[in-house]
């Protein structure tokens, strides 16, 4: 991949694919590391005497415009950031073309409003991609939250310009390099969230790779279920329970150390105010469901995890935006930032639960800004938006 030392900026419009898609508490960012992580890109363009088009999505609108899914927080921020006006275009017709325009950002409405962006019809993707073309001489890749998507920003688009990769995506491809060419010894994948079937590839394909697996938050009651135990009203994918047997028998055959709760944290329903019970992984109530590993898992999850010197993180380990269910997440969250090894969080709710829970940036080795992403390439898929920068 071509990156921006490549280019001569200098007069140039560019395009620039960043990853704002930052969650909001109505028109409140909760969480702008996304956009801090598009700063480096952006600055290093504006001192190299750019003009900036930013393209960027939020969330999964369905029907045009949402004001629910508008950019407008994210363009105010980022000119608090800037120290710039970043002025928001609804419509392509309301970009300006002019390179010798007095603004030197302007950010074009959430891409996915419209519905070219997403198209399964690769015509459509194109003539959209070729209408964006026209504002830019060069396309900055830098959204890697994206990559894994065949959409016209990401994947069209820089064929049909020069381009290169931003300093985002130059940092996540080398930091997933390090983690599947030749990971330093011994190699922990510690994998949450909700659903076994978003980390099933990964878990495949990493399982004769690594040295410790870790599983937590819902996706481990398929596991327990696989397992033979009763989990309540716990969340389980039971389409794939054979599948995690095998998982569980590899692991053995693999000497893979797998990390399974031995206790859980139970709850009658799934609120921040419900009454929270820790019980041994074969007593899980019939009326209950299971929102966190319990203390004595968290703990021994955290010790498995201070000797490795390479790990991998996606998932948070419970319902850790209600206190009663946090424990899990804390535990591990607090193990990688005291863990002197090369420590990567994975994404998406990882990285919105460390910087929640009141943890610093800098305490990791890497935050990573695309939990999907991260994932298929740790599943060993290629992703559209890295081969298009590759052509």
């Amino acid at each position: 991949m071509r990156t921006l030392e490549d280019f001569d900026f200098a007069g140039k419009s560019i395009i620039l694919r960043c990853d704002l898609n930052v969650p909001l508490d109505g028109n409140l960012i909760t969480d702008d590391g996304r956009i801090k992580a598009s700063l480096p890109t952006i600055k290093y363009l504006l001192d190299a005497g750019a003009r900036i088009t930013i393209l960027a999505h939020l969330g999964r609108p369905k029907n045009g415009f949402e004001n629910s899914f508008s950019l407008a927080p994210v363009a105010s921020r980022l000119s608090e950031l800037l120290d710039l006006p970043v002025v928001l275009a609804k419509e392509l017709s309301d970009l300006s073309s002019n390179s010798n325009s007095t603004n030197k950002i302007q950010m074009l409405e959430n891409i996915r409003f419209f519905p070219q962006e997403t198209s399964k019809d690769e015509n459509e993707r194109l003539a959209f991609a070729k209408q964006l073309a026209e504002f830019g001489d060069i396309y900055v890749g830098d959204g890697f939250g994206a990559v894994h998507r065949k959409h016209a920003s990401v994947y069209e688009l820089p064929k049909l310009l020069p381009n290169a990769a931003g300093k985002l995506i130059s940092a996540e491809v080398e930091v997933l390099k390090k983690l599947t060419e030749n990971p330093t010894r011994p190699y922990a994948v510690v994998l949450g969230g909700a659903k076994v079937s978003d980390k099933i590839g990964v878990i495949s394909n990493l399982i004769e790779k690594v040295d410790v697996l870790a599983i937590g938050g819902g996706m481990v009651f398929t596991f327990i279920s696989a397992l033979g135990h009763q989990i309540g009203k716990s969340m389980v994918d039971l389409e794939l329970i054979d599948n995690v047997k095998v998982l569980i028998k590899c692991a053995e055959e693999s000497n893979v150390k797998l990390l399974l709760p031995t206790d859980v944290v139970v709850a009658p329903s799934f609120t921040k105010d419900a009454p929270a019970t820790v019980v041994s992984v074969n007593k899980i109530p019939a009326d209950q469901m299971g929102l966190d590993i319990g203390p004595d898992s968290a703990k021994a999850y955290a010790l498995a995890l201070q000797g490795c010197e390479t790990v991998f993180w996606n998932g948070p380990m419970g319902v850790f935006e209600f206190p009663s269910f946090a424990h899990g997440t804390r535990t591990v969250a607090q193990a990688l930032s005291e863990n002197s090894g090369f420590c990567v969080v994975g994404g998406g709710d990882s990285a919105a639960a460390i910087r929640t829970m009141g943890f610093d940036d800098e305490q990791f080795g890497y935050i990573s800004t695309g939990g999907g992403a991260s994932l298929e390439y740790l599943e060993g898929k290629l992703l559209p938006g890295l081969i298009a920068l590759e052509s």
